[in-house]
């Protein structure tokens, strides 16, 4: 679990984030929602501690996050998985040295054992073989699937996802959808996904947090959200054309 209280960031006097307070829940996929400028992605950089907050604080399975050394910062953040927005692969590296990035960096595992974790792993997100490709040889859903698999080598108990399903057509978004839900599930791990994708918040939202300037309008899950008579979260849904999915559902 990963619970953020009271937490409050400025730039250059501006105050972008106000008292914000939060619980992310373990074995969940919990979804962080809102306009751009809403402050979705302050929130999720100052949880894992890219930006510094101006008060309040930030707790790890009940560690505080907030109040560590930059040592014993850098041992929770191990445990972290991250699944960036442009999938960030090293250009230069093939699949196989891609995920076993992190072994390679963080662990004293020999060369075989490395072998097996990132075999393990890409047969996890159905990449069985391509070991020897290139970013450049991969679709951009097999991009993301690669940015996965190195997410997850190193056995994480939180897993940061920015908008993962940004440039992908529909099919292939529901596809990293599901396979995001599946390891969240397998792995027991806290999931944070920063999304604009309402259709992600319909199928894996389990727990949706709404940021709406800078502070924490809702929060429910996403059959919650169907019933929620909240006018901004409203504007929202319907702003990002979520009436075919609705009528689905109902």
């Amino acid at each position: 679990m990963i619970e953020v209280k009271n937490i409050n960031k400025s730039f250059d006097g501006e105050q972008v984030l106000h008292d914000v307070s939060v619980s992310f829940e373990q074995g969940k996929t919990n979804l962080i929602i809102g306009k751009s400028g809403s402050g979705k992605t302050v929130l999720l950089k100052c949880i894992i501690g890219l930006l510094e907050i101006d008060g309040g604080g930030i707790w790890y399975s009940g560690d505080c996050f907030t109040s560590m050394n930059q040592e014993e910062k850098k041992s929770i953040r191990q445990r972290f998985g991250m699944l960036f927005q442009g999938a960030a692969l090293f250009d230069s590296l093939s699949v196989e040295e891609n995920v076993r990035f992190k072994l390679d960096m963080f662990t004293g595992m020999s060369r075989q054992e490395k072998r097996d974790r990132v075999n393990f792993c890409l047969e996890r997100v159905d990449l069985g073989g391509k070991n020897k490709l290139y970013p450049a040889e991969l679709s951009g859903g097999m991009k993301k699937r690669v940015a996965i698999a190195r997410a997850i080598v190193m056995n994480p108990r939180y897993l940061f996802c920015d908008e993962p399903n940004s440039g992908l057509d529909p099919q292939t978004a529901i596809l990293i959808d599901k396979l995001i839900k599946d390891i969240t599930d397998e792995f027991n791990m806290t999931t944070i996904v920063n999304t604009h994708d309402i259709n992600s918040v319909m199928e894996i939202g389990e727990k949706v947090v709404f940021i709406n300037g800078g502070m924490k309008w809702w929060e429910g899950s996403n059959v919650d959200i169907l019933e929620s008579e909240n006018p901004e979260l409203r504007e929202f849904i319907f702003a990002n054309n979520i009436v075919k999915q609705l009528k689905k559902i109902v």
